[in-house]
């Protein structure tokens, strides 16, 4: 099987959504925004190639963790987004703040095409640590009923330092 490269190189990007960015999940909004705006396109239902794990850390928030070869393959969901589109996203996964990292990852659809996109990894500071804490155990799909327990943003205590947060979590299991 080829694998097929992303579009355009130069003003659209694949990005492969695991969890609350997916249709029916609490941050779809913002693709539904962002599709209805012309700067996204739904492309279907993917699944990684490579096994990753996947686990939640605190707020029941899903971390995509960047070492092949442990967990599962992910099932997710597939979007074209142009450049005006990738800001926003980059912007709800903290790229700048050191949440998330995108990443590339080879994706392969329902009906057997390979393609190149990129994810929202899990930053490396602190990826290795949320999976040990997780107990090395992950899931293959963030699910409806792990969705519930997602708190967003606005729920959450306020002037926290989330990646204190995450550190906080992965020490000590709050």
């Amino acid at each position: 099987m080829a694998i097929v490269e992303a579009a355009s190189k130069s003003d659209s990007h694949l990005i492969f959504t695991y969890g609350t960015l997916k249709r029916g999940f609490p941050n779809h909004r913002l693709m539904e925004n962002l599709i209805s705006g012309g700067n996204v396109v739904f492309i279907g239902e993917y699944t990684t190639v490579e096994t990753f794990p996947l686990c939640c850390g605190p707020y029941g928030i899903p971390y995509l963790i960047n070492i092949t070869g442990s967990g599962h393959r992910i099932r997710g969901e597939l979007y074209k987004v142009n450049n005006s589109g990738l800001g926003p996203l980059d912007d709800l996964e903290g790229i700048e703040i050191g949440h998330y990292e995108r990443l590339p990852v080879t994706v392969v659809g329902d009906g057997g095409e390979m393609v190149m996109a990129e994810a929202y990894f899990a930053h490396r500071s602190f990826g290795e640590g949320m999976w040990k804490r997780c107990g090395e155990v992950g899931i293959e799909e963030f699910s409806m009923e792990l969705g519930k327990k997602y708190e967003r943003k606005e729920k959450r205590p306020s002037n926290h330092d989330f990646l204190q947060d995450i550190r906080n979590f992965i020490s000590n299991g709050d």
